[in-house]
């Protein structure tokens, strides 16, 4: 899942790595190679040893350029939809760029590998990956299945739709998307649209909007029968080396 996009050719091992996607950057920390990474960017917050020393290189949406060109990395990662394609294509004028597309487990399993290969852990890689496929696999999802809207954003409301990497996590805890009929990956939806929809689950996301206690009534008077819920979105939708904690996490919450 992972689309090499420059013509320059990256070392055979990168010596110096900026991570353009915080999930990614955790893992490249869990993978061990501390100093070979040399930049990240303000919302890669874990570790949090690298978010205080590490070189920023701007936001996932907004990269800043000069930044980047003044730590010469030799291996810039990304994510298709976490990353601008503009400046995606921008920096691989000048770098090696590689774009991961993550939609479901497999692809998040792949991704932790391919990582490994490109930057020489392939060891530690592939540990991580067994390890994470077996906690999955032993993951019981709900029996009734139960519907669910999962909320990413909030003025206006916009929920987690097909194709996402989201939406193949509620599906493996045994939860049905009811945003999930058309191709829109994060439809903004109406009030009306969520009533008529009718979920018995609503989860609200700490990330990218950070959901509180607050505003969990305004979601009661639409659909006052759901099972309303905050939720860890980092669980739900960090697809690097946070993958292992997923599990037991999904396994604690309460659906009923």
């Amino acid at each position: 899942m992972i689309q090499y996009l420059s013509e320059l050719i990256p070392p055979t091992v990168p010596k110096r790595i900026i991570s353009l996607v915080p999930s990614q950057t955790e893992l490249l920390y869990d993978l061990g190679l501390g100093e070979r990474v040399v930049g990240i960017t303000k919302f890669c917050i874990h570790p949090e040893s690298w978010f205080k020393t590490k070189h920023r290189v701007g936001g996932t949406k907004q990269v800043d350029m000069e930044k980047v060109r003044a730590l010469k990395p030799d291996l810039i990662i990304g994510n298709k939809e976490e990353n601008q394609k503009k400046d995606m294509e921008a920096l691989a004028k000048e770098f090696p760029v590689w774009i991961s597309d993550v939609r479901d487990l497999p692809g998040a399993l792949d991704l932790i590998e391919r990582i490994g290969e490109i930057t020489d852990s392939s060891s530690k890689a592939e540990i991580m990956a067994t390890q994470i496929e077996e906690r999955f696999r032993a993951l019981v999802p709900l029996e009734p299945t139960r519907t669910v809207a999962y909320f990413i954003w909030r003025e206006p409301y916009m929920v987690a739709g097909h194709g996402t990497f989201v939406n193949d996590m509620l599906a493996r805890c045994g939860l049905v998307n009811v945003f999930d009929a058309s191709d829109a990956r994060y439809p903004q939806i109406t009030d009306q649209e969520l009533e008529e929809a009718g979920p018995e689950v609503i989860l609200l996301s700490s990330e990218p909007y950070p959901f509180k206690e607050k505003h969990l009534q305004e979601l009661r008077e639409i659909c006052p029968e759901a099972v309303i819920h905050l939720v860890d979105g980092e669980l739900f939708s960090w697809y690097g080396s946070r993958l292992l904690k997923a599990p037991e996490y999904f396994s604690g919450l309460s659906f009923v």
